[in-house]
């Protein structure tokens, strides 16, 4: 049987093999096929080369996140066990791919390789769709590759929209006028802003229509040039509204449409215009899609458990 050795001297043993071994734990899922022992300031493992090697590779990137973060947690050691090529996890490219400085100097950046996987698609493309389940980043990156468009005089303004449905809540039963109704359910896009744009500065850019956030009712009939536009929510579009929003797009304009196909709550029998967009355009030249899953959630460790479990029933209805 073969051998590996890892000594970890340039980090402390205890931090990182987290309290009582719960981050070797999790490292043992991903490699089941070897025998992982941790002991003092080593790491060893028994098992077949190839293996092993992957391992070591693993590992060593472990130390260089450990390193630079001083941390590590279930979802950083899941993204580094779990990204299907290793260069997407280079810890050469960690300090560069700053996209905005936030609000009291937050970097905000690309978490996981899908995410950086979809910011190159939108500066690659003048459309793209991303695509994935709740917690994946999809909207905050956006809004944030929107932002940095804004600052560096890419584009003239802002439009983030979404279908005003009625997520098993009657928005008529809701107190106040139509903005009151539905300011509400437009605060996600409000929250994502606020980590990136300090507050005056936010409530100047949005009474001089520099940001927009209205409904998708309210894009008919617009032309929607020099924008980076952001259609949320987009699963729950019909195909009368996917069409009439993609038909916007104007002159250097970035539209990116995101989307959680399982979490659709428009009525039965109508047909969620995300999901025709995606059969009809994906061969589309000038339109990135990209698919997000488990794997990029960057909320609650719960969420990821969560996701996997109603995936399982979705799957295997009885």
């Amino acid at each position: 049987m073969n051998e590996i050795s890892i000594e970890l001297t340039r980090v402390n043993p205890r931090d990182f093999f987290g309290h009582d071994d719960v981050h070797i734990d999790l490292i043992k899922k991903y490699f089941p096929k070897l025998k992982i022992i941790a002991r003092g300031a080593t790491l060893k493992a028994y098992g077949e080369q190839p293996i092993l090697e992957e391992f070591e590779k693993r590992c060593q990137l472990l130390i260089t996140y450990f390193l630079k973060y001083n941390k590590l947690d279930q979802n950083s050691i899941e993204r580094v066990l779990t990204v299907e090529s290793l260069q997407e996890i280079d810890p050469t490219t960690w300090a560069n791919d700053v996209l905005v400085h936030g609000v009291s100097g937050k970097k905000i950046k690309p978490q996981t390789a899908n995410q950086r996987k979809l910011v190159d698609l939108v500066m690659n493309n003048d459309m793209v769709f991303a695509i994935g389940p709740a917690g994946t980043g999809k909207t905050y990156t956006g809004v944030a590759m929107a932002v940095k468009a804004l600052k560096e005089k890419q584009v003239k303004r802002i439009i983030l929209t979404r279908p005003a449905v009625e997520a098993g809540e009657n928005l008529g039963f809701l107190p106040g006028d139509m903005k009151d109704k539905l300011d509400p359910y437009m605060q996600p896009l409000y929250d994502a802003l606020r980590d990136m744009i300090p507050a005056e500065r936010l409530a100047d850019y949005i009474e001089k229509g520099t940001i927009q956030i209205a409904p998708l009712a309210f894009m008919r009939g617009r032309t929607l040039d020099n924008a980076f536009v952001i259609l949320d929510e987009a699963q729950n579009t019909t195909h009368s509204q996917m069409k009439m929003f993609l038909t916007r797009m104007g002159r250097n304009a970035k539209f990116m449409i995101t989307g959680d196909p399982g979490q659709i709550d428009l009525p039965r029998r109508v047909t969620s215009g995300l999901k025709e967009a995606l059969l009809v355009l994906k061969d589309t030249e000038g339109i990135g899609i990209i698919y997000l899953d488990g794997k990029d959630v960057i909320r609650h460790k719960l969420v990821k458990s969560i996701i996997k479990a109603y995936k399982g029933i979705e799957n295997n209805p009885e």
